[in-house]
């Protein structure tokens, strides 16, 4: 599907969306660091995951307002939510003020909201993409997220320690910016017969009950329940891009020269290594996600998940193994071929399941795969300061590997799904 033919809220929100991404992406790979040295590892692990156990209820209200009450009116209340919160940030580690405390109450804030605008974002997608484009356009939109991720964590490396307040407010404005452009420049996508359903408004306590009931017949689904499950273990590895990783490099590299050539040589510090590696990720994955994603879909779903997982397990024990730069970069050169193999068909995958009028629901519960994941991952940060970084990466592979052993059984049952549904003739 090529881009002139797309929806017009899809390219607004490209434009947008990656404006907004690469501003994040200056300071987000670089809040792991900030909160360690501020509260210490024990303490900035279990403050992560409060934050991401908010998060995981903001994520469930926002796919049932998203069927409820439109995929736009949440997008919007979402994008100034977080405009607010990076703004209160920025000036919370500024000349004038520095509290780590209000910093992360902000950054929950932004988290909670971005659970919020996910699943209204993806079922945006779903409502004005026909089936057999979906996994090209969420690859496109994948990628864009991924050209933030390359120039964002370069910037971010040269100016976040010193021009923290700048950063911080740039992406508060931009958000707000983005928010006026989708209320006056997008429009409704939602299905009409499920908005009308909407009534008067709930308590959030009330609406939050309901949805839990929602998700629990959800979840009765055997197939879907197992990839969540797989997903929330092979989480655990991707997720440490912005948690442990960053620790981990700004603990054990020291100075040391990328290139060298005679008498010159470019030394990289720690910092500086941590955001060259997030950029190879993010170059890679913004030059390669569709065509990686068009030659997984030659083969099999079921090996390409299983595949992933065994190579995502592989990575990170490359990552334990390394405080040289180059080795760090293979390692990442592992770590994003897994994560390029189900970048784009596992949307798709999602959205063969979910019924039109349901599209917010099933894609806010299949993005509980993340936000489980967020809330357990940071726990690798006091693990590693409990039992040390070799033993955490270990483990962390470990489940990696069991989300592979989990894709088999979710596929054996998929595919005896298949041949009982199929017609008989």
């Amino acid at each position: 599907m090529r881009l002139r033919d797309w929806d017009q809220n899809l390219k607004i929100r490209l434009a947008g969306e990656s404006v907004v991404n690469i501003t994040f992406w200056m300071f987000f790979p670089f809040l792991a660091i900030y909160f360690t040295d501020s509260f210490g590892k024990s303490t900035a692990g279990l403050l992560l995951i409060l934050s991401q156990v908010v998060s995981c209820a903001a994520n469930l209200l926002g796919g049932y307002y998203a069927d409820k009450y439109g995929r736009k009116r949440m997008m919007v209340l979402s994008a100034f939510a977080q405009g607010a919160a990076f703004t209160v940030f920025a000036f919370s580690s500024s000349p004038w003020l520095d509290s780590a405390l209000l910093g992360f109450v902000c950054f929950t804030v932004v988290s909670m909201f971005g659970a919020v605008y996910w699943p209204a974002s993806q079922a945006m997608i779903a409502d004005v993409v026909e089936e057999k484009d979906r996994s090209d356009v969420f690859a496109i939109f994948y990628t864009s997220t991924n050209i933030a991720v390359v120039i964002g964590p370069i910037i971010g490396g040269i100016f976040f320690a010193d021009y923290r307040f700048a950063l911080l407010l740039m992406a508060g404005v931009l958000n707000l910016v983005l928010g006026i452009v989708l209320h006056y420049k997008i429009t409704e996508t939602a299905p009409v017969s499920k908005m009308q359903e909407s009534g008067q408004a709930s308590n959030w306590i009330s609406v939050l009950g309901d949805q839990l009931k929602d998700y629990k017949v959800i979840m009765n689904d055997r197939i879907f329940l197992l990839f969540i499950i797989a997903g929330v273990l092979v989480g655990q590895t991707f997720m440490q891009l912005d948690l442990l990783f960053p620790v981990y490099i700004n603990e054990v590299v020291t100075d040391q020269p990328l290139l060298q050539f005679g008498n010159w040589s470019y030394v990289v510090e720690s910092t500086k290594a941590f955001g060259l590696v997030l950029a190879e990720n993010g170059l890679l994955v913004a030059i390669f996600t569709i065509t990686v994603t068009r030659w997984m879909s030659k083969y099999k779903e079921r090996n390409v998940f299983i595949i992933s997982s065994f190579i995502y397990a592989a990575s990170v024990l490359l990552f334990s193994q390394t405080s040289w730069i180059w080795g760090l970069l293979l390692a990442m050169l592992v770590f994003t071929l897994a994560e390029l193999m189900t970048a784009g068909i596992q949307q798709g995958f999602i959205s063969e399941l979910a019924p039109a009028d349901k599209r917010g629901k099933y894609y806010a519960a299949a993005s509980l795969r993340y936000t489980f994941s967020k809330m357990i991952a940071p726990l690798s940060i006091p693990m590693s300061a409990w039992v040390g970084y070799t033993w955490t990466f270990f483990f962390i592979s470990l489940l990696a590997i069991l989300s592979g052993v989990i894709y088999y059984r979710l596929f054996v049952k998929f595919e005896q799904r298949k041949m009982e549904t199929a017609p008989k003739w």
